[in-house]
């Protein structure tokens, strides 16, 4: 929600070479370094207000909050090093807000002197970067300070308590504000099961090898089993791969099977082979794949 405003008309070449800027390089609101998803804040405010004659809040005070219907999201850096906010205001209004710690460093309580913009900051300096509505920095200097902060698994923000003071074009005009951020404990990362029975078939019919076993979780997911199967009979390597996909409930184990089509002309056959697996899946919460697996000899008979 926009408190007030200046009653002038802004002139918008800074912001439009900003802009450009971004679409030529494809980096504002990028994280370096390993990333993870947006996440939703469920208890959060931005707050700002600028001086006379500062090009981002035009001399005028903001604030934004969950509590008002304002849409607020966070992604952290999986590295701890970045955080980013981005507000949806009821009234229309969208902001972003990047701080960053320098490289090789998280962010942690403590003041951070010396700030340029984010991502173009030196590898040594911290970043910052407040924007929106059409209005951006090409070049600023300034400063934040961390109160509190807390990371969950891959970047999740728990908590976030943190100020901050941005010139733009190295003008004496200063836009100064706030940022809170206090979401639930972070869900459990995804954790898989799989298993593979030690006994299978051999088709005389058509040379397949039939597998089976069973994958286990702790959320539902649809996994991905797959691998491949190996032979040696009579001097032959027999080799084959298989792929199935299941819906995994937490609770008891699912069952899997699934048949390896050998790639020759030669059939799987009675005996012993080396069966490799794998059981991936996309962690619903932080959008990154898991995957196991294990190597075991399967006994096959005929089928």
């Amino acid at each position: 929600m926009k408190i007030s405003m200046p009653g002038r008309v802004l002139a918008r070449g800074a912001a439009v070479f900003a802009l450009a800027l971004t679409m030529a390089t494809g980096t504002t609101g990028l994280l370096s370094g390993p990333q993870a998803h947006a996440q939703p804040v469920t208890d959060g405010s931005l707050a700002f207000s600028g001086d006379e004659g500062d090009w981002i809040s035009g001399g005028g005070s903001y604030a934004y909050s969950t509590d008002a219907q304002d849409k607020v999201s966070v992604t952290g850096s999986s590295d701890n090093r970045v955080i980013s906010l981005s507000v949806d205001g009821a009234n229309g209004d969208w902001w972003s807000l990047d701080l960053a710690a320098p490289e090789g460093t998280t962010l942690t309580p403590g003041t951070y002197a010396g700030a340029t913009r984010y991502p173009f900051n030196e590898a040594a300096q911290p970043g910052l970067d407040l924007s929106g509505n059409g209005r951006g920095c090409n070049t600023l200097t300034g400063s934040f300070t961390i109160t509190a902060v807390e990371f969950g698994p891959h970047g999740y923000v728990k908590e976030l308590d943190a100020s901050f003071v941005q010139h733009c074009e190295g003008g004496d005009p200063a836009a100064r504000g706030e940022v809170h951020i206090d979401n639930p404990a972070p869900p459990a990362e995804l954790g898989l099961g799989l298993a593979v029975a030690l006994d299978g078939t051999a088709s005389t019919l058509n040379g397949k090898a039939t597998l089976h076993g069973t994958v286990s979780c702790n959320k539902p997911v649809q996994v991905e089993v797959a691998g491949d199967v190996t032979q040696v009979k009579r001097q032959q390597l027999i080799r084959g791969s298989y792929a199935v996909s299941v819906e995994c409930v937490p609770g008891a184990p699912v069952t899997w099977t699934a048949k390896a089509v050998p790639t020759g002309s030669v059939p799987f056959q009675r005996g012993d082979v080396e069966v490799e697996a794998r059981a991936t899946a996309t962690d619903p919460d932080y959008e990154r794949p898991v995957t196991v697996g294990e190597t075991v000899a399967v006994h096959l008979i005929r089928g």
